[in-house]
């Protein structure tokens, strides 16, 4: 029987390979695609965001484990689909006009993934119009801005108003080193985290 305990400790340590290898097993032997999702991969990445949480593991760790996951992923998506399983929200995220800066980005796509999101990314220096238009089209429940300059934090004002400004019904998260509670606050965004394991939580907390 595929061991689901040693695909999540597969995905704690990065093992691509391992992850791949028992995806493949448990779907060949028939194991629900979503018990694989849940027991495994996001067992896994779960425990990765408590100890990157507790300054146990850092950004190094959580990206090979976030890459082992993705390469199981993409086995498992299509069954997923398959299956009916539906994901947990929709979200989408990007980095604001006038910001290059993806690594924080990424990371928070990654753990949204790990947890059980479907995550729609659409890069970075991304014109509040171009935020607007991209939740209309996907139909997702939460948008997350990220900014790693303080030139760069207006942006995020500006994108949260044209959000408002066009009716959209979703929630908006923002984060990056620059941005702390206090600004999120004060330019009316739903929710702010510090890091990406924190993301998470906010973003489970905001679907309710």
């Amino acid at each position: 029987m595929a061991d689901l305990k040693a695909l999540g400790d597969a995905i704690i340590k990065g093992d691509q390979k391992t992850s791949v290898d028992i995806t493949k097993q448990a779907l060949d032997e028939g194991m629900a695609p979503g018990t694989i999702l849940s027991d495994g991969l996001i067992a896994g990445m779960n425990v990765i965001g408590v100890r990157f949480k507790a300054n146990e593991v850092y950004i190094p760790e959580v990206l090979i484990a976030a890459r082992a996951m993705k390469m199981a992923m993409e086995i498992l998506e299509p069954k997923l689909v398959e299956a009916g399983v539906e994901p947990l929200g929709k979200a989408m995220i990007g980095t604001v006009q006038g910001d290059l800066h993806d690594i924080g980005k990424n990371l928070v796509v990654m753990m949204l993934k790990g947890a059980g999101f479907e995550v729609l990314d659409i890069g970075v220096d991304v014109a509040p119009e171009v935020f607007v238009e991209k939740a209309k089209e996907s139909g997702v429940q939460i948008v997350g801005l990220s900014a790693l300059l303080t030139t760069t934090m207006p942006a995020m004002e500006k994108t949260i108003q044209a959000i408002k400004d066009a009716g959209l019904s979703v929630k908006t998260m923002v984060g990056g080193a620059p941005v702390t509670q206090a600004y999120a606050d004060k330019i009316g965004a739903d929710g702010y985290s510090a890091d990406a394991a924190s993301a998470v939580d906010l973003a489970k907390t905001l679907l309710n």
